[in-house]
């Protein structure tokens, strides 16, 4: 119990250097400005959350709404200010606060929108509602000289890299499946990109394919251990940073791989900031951080008070949740990336290449009467693209038909779905069983019956 404890004030409450703290509360605020202006600059407030008629909404939350007229321009403004408050530390508890509010709820709209980089904003932005970011080198210490401080305690350091380093283990986790391994989707991806800068060229190369496909899976399952660790956390940064760099090239993923870049070096030690800024002003390197360091070696209790002990155990709790839920998915039969099942919330990123079609039929059982519905009919197209390969999107959307249609006579229609999908490349097959009415079927815990099982094999790649 005695070694837990110490472990515990060491670990966890010992006070360190503050400078990477707020390096990250700058950098996060700075991003998501960004991030809000890219939002207005391409038009996409409209489009996602004005125009839509139809929202696909997460279980147990279909009454989050938008907001009725342009009042989600208001919003997406207010949370553009609340970045700059959070960056400056100004009112900075409240801001992130209602950042992290404001935020969630925008990813909670719209299910099609779904993004894990936005899962992590939501995460961190919570995290950073804890977090005693604003003790110095902010506006709140400039007008409160009682909240300065140049130390805070460990835990904020490591709950911040904890949760940078999920999306990468897991991320990494997720790659131990057979059609990676196999170099797909990578390959159909290569195949579309062979004007990449020097290495293009060899795109279209088995060994090539391998090659980044399994650099990929080391990096996320190794690049955090590697970065813990002082002797190789340079040569771990220049990779993560390579990787995201050839990311931005490939693929279009927004933010995510600057924000990655940015957050990885909070591996770093924690005053690498203060050094760097010293450094800049030319004062010595070793007079900047003596007056850190001589505090941080302190550690005043010898035992953990009543707050610090609950405090641990609800820290615990979120830790081990965020390590269980990316693992769910192996409790249920099929393929992930196939079912979709488990597929959210666990940092399955870049993993599968799918391609869908999906048409509907409405039926009167009584009459006979049908009905070919096209889902363009009643969704964008951004919306129709996501839902005709995630079969729960398709059953949300089945019954969203059958509410458009009044029962006739006292009795329902029925909604069947033909759903004929392409995983990484191999030839199209049903994805949703055409016999089961889907106005019938209740949500429920995986797995679902009604989705068809991945029979049709992965196609080779060619040499």
């Amino acid at each position: 119990m005695k070694s837990i404890i110490q472990i515990a004030q060491r670990y966890g409450f010992a006070p360190v250097d503050i400078a990477s703290l707020v390096y990250f509360r700058v950098a996060f605020g700075l991003i998501m400005l960004w991030e809000v202006c890219r939002y207005f600059n391409h038009g996409w407030i409209r489009a996602y959350w004005i125009e839509p008629t139809f929202h696909f909404t997460y279980a147990g939350f279909g009454w989050v709404t938008p907001w009725p007229g342009e009042l989600m321009y208001w919003h997406m403004a207010a949370l553009g200010v609340l970045a700059i408050l959070i960056t400056i530390g100004w009112f900075y508890r409240a801001s992130a606060l209602l950042f992290f509010l404001g935020f969630t709820y925008i990813f909670l709209l719209e299910k099609a929108r779904y993004l894990n980089h936005f899962y992590l904003i939501c995460l961190l932005s919570g995290l950073m509602v804890i977090m005693p970011a604003h003790r110095t080198f902010s506006i709140d210490s400039w007008r409160s000289p009682r909240l300065r401080s140049q130390t805070v305690p460990a835990w904020t350091l490591w709950l911040l890299r904890f949760q940078i380093a999920v999306p990468y283990f897991f991320g990494g986790v997720a790659k131990l499946n057979k059609d990676w391994l196999q170099g797909q989707p990578m390959g159909l991806w290569l195949s579309e990109s062979m004007d990449f800068p020097l290495v293009g060229q060899y795109f279209d190369r088995a060994w090539m394919v391998h090659l980044l496909s399994y650099s990929g899976l080391l990096l996320d399952l190794f690049v955090v251990p590697f970065l813990l660790w002082k002797r190789t956390r340079w040569i771990a940064f220049a990779f993560s940073l390579l990787f995201h760099l050839t990311n931005v090239r490939l693929f279009s993923i927004g933010i995510f791989p600057w924000f990655m870049i940015a957050a990885t070096v909070m591996f770093f030690d924690p005053g690498w900031p203060r050094v760097v800024f010293h450094n800049i002003l030319k004062i010595k390197h070793k007079q900047a951080r003596l007056s850190v360091e001589t505090k941080t070696d302190q550690v005043t209790n010898n035992a953990l008070i009543g707050k610090q002990v609950w405090f641990i155990a609800a820290i615990t709790f979120y830790v081990v949740l965020q390590c269980i839920l990316p693992l769910r998915h192996y409790a249920y039969a099929g393929d992930v990336n196939w079912t979709e099942e488990g597929h959210r919330f666990a940092w399955h990123m870049k993993l599968r290449d799918k391609s869908s079609t999906a048409t509907f039929l409405v039926r009167d059982p009584v009459s006979g009467w049908v009905e070919q519905v096209l889902p363009e009919t009643f969704l964008t197209s951004w919306q129709t693209r996501k839902m005709a390969s995630r079969p729960d999107m398709v059953l949300q959307f089945s019954h969203y038909l059958a509410q458009q249609n009044p029962p006739i006579e006292g009795h329902t229609v029925e909604v069947r779905a033909r759903v004929m999908t392409s995983l990484n490349g191999r030839s199209p097959q049903l994805l949703i069983d055409p016999a089961v009415d889907l106005s019938q079927v209740k949500p429920s815990r995986p797995p679902a019956s009604w989705i068809m099982p991945l029979e049709t094999p992965l196609l080779p790649l060619s040499n």
